[in-house]
C-alpha cells in the first residue's frame, strides 16, 4: 500500500488537553508514518538521485523518530536538532499535489514530498503554538524547523528538475 495519503484529521487530531506522552505517541506516529512514506516512494523514484535523496530524508524521519521516544523517556537533550532558517521557496503552497496513484517522475516525488513535509511544519508549528512550557515549545519549534528543511530540499529539487538548466543558460 503506498502511504502518500493525507493524515486524517480525526486519527491526529491534537489539542493543548492532551498531556504531553500523548501529543508526543501522535508525533512518534507521524514520523514512522514518514519513514514508511518515503520508503514507498523510493520504490517509485526512477532516476539514482530521487532515489538517494528520499532515503536521506527517510533516515531523518527515523532520527526524529528516536528524538522524540528519547525525548518522552527523559532524555530531553535537544542537541541532535538545531532551530535553522531554511528558505521557504513556497512551492507547495501554489502548486497542486500530484496524484500518488499516477505514474511519478522525480518531479512529481518531489513535489507530492514537499507537500507532505508542508504539512508536518504546520502539525509542529501548531502544537508549539499550543504550549505555554518553553522548553516544550522549544523543542516542537525545532521539530518545525526540521520538517521545513526537509521542505526546503524537496522544493529545491523539484525547482531544479522541473526547470532544469540548458547549455544555453
Amino acid at each position: 500500500m503506498f502511504h502518500t495519503q493525507k493524515l486524517t484529521e480525526e486519527k491526529y487530531l491534537v489539542s493543548n488537553n492532551k498531556p504531553l506522552s500523548e501529543i508526543l505517541d501522535t508525533a512518534i506516529a507521524r514520523e514512522e508514518q514518514a519513514y514508511f512514506f518515503y520508503l514507498d516512494l523510493i520504490e517509485r523514484a526512477d532516476s539514482k538521485e530521487a532515489k538517494e535523496t528520499l532515503n536521506f530524508i527517510a533516515e531523518e524521519e527515523k532520527k526524529h523518530r528516536r528524538f522524540l521516544v528519547d525525548y518522552k523517556n527523559g532524555k530531553k537533550g535537544s542537541t541532535e536538532l538545531s532551530m535553522a532558517t531554511p528558505i521557504d521557496y513556497k512551492l507547495a503552497e501554489h502548486l497542486d499535489e500530484v496524484d500518488p496513484d499516477k505514474p511519478l517522475t522525480s518531479t512529481d516525488i518531489y513535489l507530492i514530498a514537499a507537500h507532505r513535509e508542508k504539512r508536518s511544519n504546520q502539525f509542529y508549528t501548531e502544537l508549539a503554538g499550543m504550549h505555554s512550557d518553553p522548553e516544550v515549545k522549544n523543542m516542537l519549534l525545532k521539530m518545525a524547523s526540521e520538517e521545513l528543511k526537509h521542505k526546503e530540499k524537496m522544493e529545491y529539487l523539484y525547482s531544479n528538475t522541473a526547470f532544469a538548466q540548458t547549455a544555453g543558460g
